[in-house]
């Protein structure tokens, strides 16, 4: 097949194999490039969509923005079950093969550094919201008396999510610190805005934290206790944990 090559990830030689049915960006299966013993993951792209000009139109398009995200994700996904992948941005693309090898053997140096750190390891995500009390306009909880009952009301409510928040964000950086000295390395993300998120609640913590797979496990169940404790001592809490990923949050050099 002929086209461009879409560089998903570079990771060391490893050998079980992906899954044979597994479909890359633009239906293509990926395959293993091997340059100096790294090895850059791909697949052929048309030009008609990864070309410089039609893919910078095609980023504005959220169907395909979405398509394109998940195949490479999936690719991401099936090499973190045999190996530690290097993830590399999303449309990474290159002309040719030989394009492939002049970005390995220029970035060689940073690559290894970075697998050193990286290898035997995943990622997982941690995030605390809490769900706050009604705000002004919403339905009280008894109708007020007078305009007086009313900003009594009103005090009362303010007052409620200010402690509810302020439990809320102690919880939290007493997670972060446990999660942090039980991981190899954390990151703060910034908060997430729930207008794009879509998800409910006021986002307190958004970490992600590179653990080794070893010690998922246990890292789990901390978090589940955590997740129990919470619970039970914060109304309206909810803490959410996702991976394990590969370690998009720790691909570039350390700081």
């Amino acid at each position: 097949m002929t086209g461009l090559r879409y560089v998903y990830a570079v990771c060391r030689p490893f050998g079980a194999p992906l899954q044979s049915q597994l479909k890359g960006v633009a239906g293509d299966p990926p395959r293993l490039l091997t340059h100096h013993g790294l090895i850059a993951v791909v697949s052929h792209v048309p030009e008609r969509d990864f070309a410089e000009e039609p893919l910078r139109r095609r980023l504005e398009d959220l169907d395909w923005l979405t398509e394109t995200a998940r195949a490479h994700q999936s690719v991401i996904d099936a090499l973190t079950v045999v190996t530690t992948p290097l993830p590399l941005r999303m449309a990474t693309v290159f002309r040719d093969d030989s394009g492939v090898r002049v970005m390995l053997e220029a970035r060689e140096d940073d690559f290894r550094r970075t697998l050193d750190r990286l290898t035997g390891r995943v990622e997982w995500g941690v995030k605390v919201y809490v769900e706050a009390e009604p705000e002004e306009g919403d339905a009280p909880v008894s109708k007020p008396a007078s305009g007086r009952d009313y900003l009594r009301q009103r005090r009362m409510r303010v007052r409620t999510n200010e402690d509810l928040w302020r439990q809320t964000e102690e919880f939290a950086d007493h997670l972060h610190a446990a999660l942090s000295a039980y991981a190899d390395d954390s990151r703060l993300h910034a908060p997430q805005n729930p207008a794009l998120s879509g998800v409910a609640g006021r986002n307190v913590l958004n970490a992600a934290y590179l653990v080794a797979r070893k010690d998922s496990e246990e890292f789990v169940e901390l978090v589940d206790r955590s997740k129990d404790e919470s619970m039970v001592s914060i109304p309206g809490i909810r803490v959410e944990l996702t991976g394990p990923w590969a370690a998009y949050s720790f691909a570039g050099e350390e700081t």
